[in-house]
């Protein structure tokens, strides 16, 4: 059995880089989960979108990723860890401004286009944090320090969720209406509503956008850690190792699995709760932020508990565990109906804690100066939260703009039946999770 030494995860002469970098971490937790609800919200905003056109929200933010990542990565290369935090943040600043013209003229597609730079500057990030934090000491602990790291991911996430609930769909006028009775306004009614709403979806992001310029200053200041100069290859060379590396390829597949599947499980809960509302009287009605909420604590908890586990658990192996976990739970939400369903959609997130650092650190082990370009692949692969939450729009539209328009089995409503798709990715994570373990045990 495979066991970690007694290592420190983080030495202390890197313990204040490792805080400085860390931080970066919540910084794209809070953009990730601030964007989840507004499929939901622009669906209500703009009740002439489709559930397809309304998941172009998550297609625009998360093919940013798919865009950067490569770019990024070949500028990290040439220049320096810092520089592309910085330039990161530079992109990740200008796309949340860009929310206050986009709201001023009412288009949804320059809401689309200000999304994708936003996360053209997450891409940046994420390139640059993530190998960073696992050069950032011993290779035996580095998957367990990026658990480590990633575990306050989270909490920007909770930030996130909790802005949106408080500061965007609480306060939507459109949402005091039916759908009927909201296509029922006069056309100046439906403008009147229609203005307040966009102005309120902008102002978090526009808000955010400062916080990004002060972050971004403390980093001009902050000494951050070289690349070692007599690390460098040939670019050639790095593709071809890569190519040549299983544990890598199949990682960057099931990273996209992974996201996609946890990008539906956050963004369509608001579609599931919604179906369930519809059964219930209007004193009885679920709040899905809620959900959503306790869905991330048990998300931040299972992080914790994962990168502790993994003291005496071999990662490949409780990521098998985890994936497992993940299905079953998948197969209740889709089967079981009402609030047990719910339930069973909340539980998902604490088997999807430990994946994303997970895939990654099995995917970079061992990895010199190729980790620079693999990680850009694993970023790219983040494009799956872009595609899949669309195959799973085109789902809910199969009866109409309704949630249970069709009845699969005869009982199970299409938003039940949609989650399918998570559940074939999370069993593609676990296969990952088994190939790697039985590789290299």
């Amino acid at each position: 059995m495979n066991k970690i030494k007694n290592i420190p995860v983080v030495r202390k002469e890197l313990l204040f880089p490792f805080i400085i970098i860390t931080s970066l971490f919540a910084l794209w937790g809070i953009a990730n989960d601030l964007t989840n609800p507004m499929v939901s919200a622009f669906k209500k905003v703009m009740p002439e979108l489709s559930n397809v056109e309304a998941s172009l929200v998550q297609f625009a933010f998360y093919f940013g990723y798919f865009f950067m990542a490569l770019p990024a990565a070949l500028f990290i290369r040439r220049n320096s860890y810092k520089s592309g935090i910085i330039l990161g943040l530079v992109l990740y600043a200008i796309g949340a401004f860009l929310f206050y013209p986009a709201a001023a003229y009412e288009e949804f597609t320059y809401f689309l286009v200000s999304l994708w730079i936003i996360t053209c500057g997450l891409a940046f990030l994420e390139t640059t944090s993530n190998p960073l934090i696992l050069s950032l000491g011993d290779k035996e602990t580095a998957t367990q320090r990026l658990n480590l790291a990633q575990a306050f991911n989270p909490i920007g996430s909770l930030m996130g969720m909790i802005v949106a609930q408080q500061f965007v769909i609480s306060a939507l006028r459109s949402d005091d209406y039916t759908a009927e009775a909201y296509k029922a306004l006069s056309s100046e009614e439906m403008a009147a509503v229609r203005e307040n709403d966009l102005g309120v979806i902008s102002l978090p992001y526009i808000g955010l956008g400062l916080v990004v310029l002060v972050i971004m200053l403390i980093i001009i200041f902050t000494k951050m850690p070289k690349t070692a100069p007599e690390d460098k290859m040939e670019l050639s060379e790095s593709f071809r190792k890569l190519f040549a590396n299983k544990n890598y390829v199949q990682g960057v597949i099931a990273q996209a699995f992974y996201v996609g599947a946890q990008i539906m499980c956050w963004t369509y809960i608001f579609q599931y709760v919604e179906n369930i509302n519809n059964g219930l009287p209007a004193s009885e009605h679920l709040t899905a932020t809620w959900f959503n909420v306790a869905a991330m604590i048990i998300f931040l908890t299972g992080r914790w508990i994962g990168t502790a586990l993994m003291k005496t658990i071999n990662p490949s192996k409780l990521l098998f565990l985890f994936g497992i976990g993940g299905v079953v739970c998948t197969a209740g939400a889709i089967l079981l109906t009402g609030t047990i369903g719910l339930y069973s959609l909340v539980g998902i997130s604490l088997f999807m804690s430990i994946m994303f650092p997970t895939i990654y650190g099995i995917a970079l082990k061992n990895m010199g100066d190729e980790a620079k370009i693999g990680s850009a692949g694993l970023v790219m692969a983040i494009v799956g939260g872009a595609l899949m939450p669309v195959l799973q729009g085109s789902i809910l539209d199969w009866g109409g703009s309704g949630f249970a328009d069709v009845q699969i089995l005869g009982y199970i409503p299409e938003v039940n039946f949609s989650f399918i798709l998570p559940l074939i990715c999370l069993a593609v994570v676990a296969r990952y999770g088994y190939t790697t373990y039985k590789r290299n045990i």
